[in-house]
């Protein structure tokens, strides 16, 4: 069964730029792995600073192996989540 995954990340106005960056840096490269199936990356119309993603892989074994690659550690755990002010994220079966 597919795998799901929505996101909603919040940074500071000023650090906008470099999330957007890393996120799409992100869309750029998550597509070439074997489980991924769409990674979509949107900007909150009216909230600067605000970003949601949509993520579906095969399984959750293939997010799982999405958190392992290079490109995730580098800029989702690197860049990304130390200037988030807020997070959420939601975990979805595809039906």
């Amino acid at each position: 069964m597919a795998f799901a995954v929505f996101a909603r990340y919040r940074c500071a106005p000023a650090d906008a730029d470099t999330v957007r960056a890393a996120l799409l840096k992100m869309r750029e490269l998550t597509p070439g792995e074997p489980a991924n199936l769409a990674y979509e990356v949107h900007a909150e119309v009216d909230r600067p600073g605000s970003f949601v993603l949509y993520e579906r892989y095969t399984d959750r074994a293939g997010f799982e192996a999405h958190r392992e690659t290079d490109h995730f550690t580098e800029f989702v755990a690197g860049v990304v989540l130390p200037l988030l002010t807020e997070r959420t994220v939601t975990f979805a079966e595809v039906l």
